[in-house]
């Protein structure tokens, strides 16, 4: 199966797009040179991508080397190793501890051996380059950029990020979701919700006390900003005059319909993905708890049952599905997932409008879902049942009606004959 595999960056292109125009020498150069840097990768990506299947297995082991500020991978040297003493270098042993602890989600909640489900090896390089703004998975390993340090810091500070990008290749060796227009945004959205979901679980933290944000740690302080991006609420997550405003929506009627090309972010796969990424945050929240139990698993599920051009819609069925054959029809959980798909204004296929309209209104009016503990059905399941057991009434009606009129006009040409 042919894929479109690309270097998988943390920083959109609208981002630094925006600094190109800025009126510091220093803030232009550093972002010319991310650029720059960036699109070198790129053209180098496709010679990378035919080595993928050949990652060679080692239950997940961790090897960090140190770039030195160097762009040449194969000239890093070794900074820590699993059978090694920890580095001094704070970036080298952050980068090991966050490819740990992703590998950790991954193994303890999914039981995923690795990225690639087959024990792959996870590298990571740390001080790539000179005051590089950005983070990326190469398809093969993990770069971090050190940042300039007046808009950027250390790529390594972000726990999310190393576990966002680490989930480029388990989308990649999964459902491998082609890198433009809505399939490009599921993948950035996967990547999105398993990072805050591997940030969640390493700090035991429930939906309901979660941050939701991807990033908060990669701006400087000076930065008027609160992440890169808000789960909780695209489009929020900053406005300044440096950035302008986070374009993300949080519904189909504001989707962006930008160009398939990298200066439109490829249709805007980090711009769009904040309504995948809503639905997400929405389903956990109603559904309570820890976002690492039963939405983490119906996300999961539904990507390893998603294939490369799935789309929104096809994604939002998934769910549903997944959700039922976990969960049971009519659960809290499948109805958490239909309430979510709703808000954001996907409509579920085969599903009456009119089911988890209660729920959905309850999400929009700020009212907390179940919390962990609490049983599974409730005024949710029951409100979504009683609205489907309507629908169902009034089809039988109908048919029962259908049924009566075939049945008179059979005896009257019975008659007739």
């Amino acid at each position: 199966m042919s894929r479109t595999r690309r270097v998988n960056c943390i920083i959109p292109p609208h981002l630094l797009d925006k600094l190109l125009d800025s009126e510091h020498t220093g803030v232009r150069k550093a972002a010319l040179d991310t650029m720059l840097t960036t699109a070198r990768l790129r053209g180098e990506r496709g010679l990378r991508a035919s080595f993928v299947g050949a990652a060679s297995a080692g239950n997940g082991r961790r090897t960090v080397f140190d770039c030195q500020q160097g762009r040449l991978l194969p000239t890093a040297t070794l900074a820590q190793s699993e059978d090694g003493a920890a580095s001094t270098d704070e970036s080298v042993r952050r980068a090991f501890d966050g490819l740990g602890t992703t590998r950790d989600f991954y193994r303890t909640v999914l039981q995923r051996n690795s990225v690639d489900d087959r024990g792959m090896r996870l590298d990571g390089y740390v001080h790539f380059d000179v005051k590089f703004n950005n983070a990326f998975w190469d398809g093969r390993q993990m770069v971090f950029g050190d940042g300039d340090g007046t808009l950027f810091t250390d790529f390594t500070r972000s726990l999310d990020v190393i576990a966002h990008e680490l989930t480029h290749a388990v989308t990649e060796f999964t459902a491998g979701l082609a890198y433009h227009g809505q399939s490009g945004a599921l993948n950035e959205s996967m990547s999105d919700v398993f990072g805050s979901v591997v940030k969640q679980w390493s700090l035991n933290q429930s939906a309901e006390v979660a941050d939701w944000l991807i990033g908060a740690e990669v701006f400087t302080p000076e930065i008027d900003a609160d992440a890169l991006r808000s789960m909780k609420a695209p489009g929020h997550a900053y406005d300044n005059e440096l950035f302008g405003k986070d374009p993300q929506p949080d519904h189909m009627s504001h989707f962006a319909h930008l160009p398939d090309n990298e200066r439109g972010d490829f249709g805007g796969v980090h711009i769009n993905s904040g309504i995948p990424n809503k639905a997400f945050y929405l389903t956990a929240t109603n559904i309570g708890g820890s976002s690492w139990g039963a939405p983490a698993l119906i996300w999961y599920e539904s990507l390893k049952a998603s294939s490369i051009d799935t789309q929104f819609q096809g994604f939002a069925d998934t769910t549903h599905q997944k959700a039922e054959e976990l969960y049971g029809a009519g659960s809290n959980e499948q109805l958490a997932v239909l309430a979510a798909w709703q808000e954001v204004g996907i409509q579920v296929s085969g599903v009456p409008a009119g089911v988890a309209r209660d729920l959905g209104r309850a999400g929009r009016n700020g009212a907390p879902g179940r919390t962990a503990g609490q049983d599974t059905g409730g005024a949710a399941r029951d409100d979504g049942l009683t609205a489907l057991n309507r629908q169902i009434d009034a089809l039988a009606s109908q048919v029962a009606s259908l049924s009566k009129a075939m049945t008179a006009m059979q005896r009257e040409h019975v008659t007739r004959g």
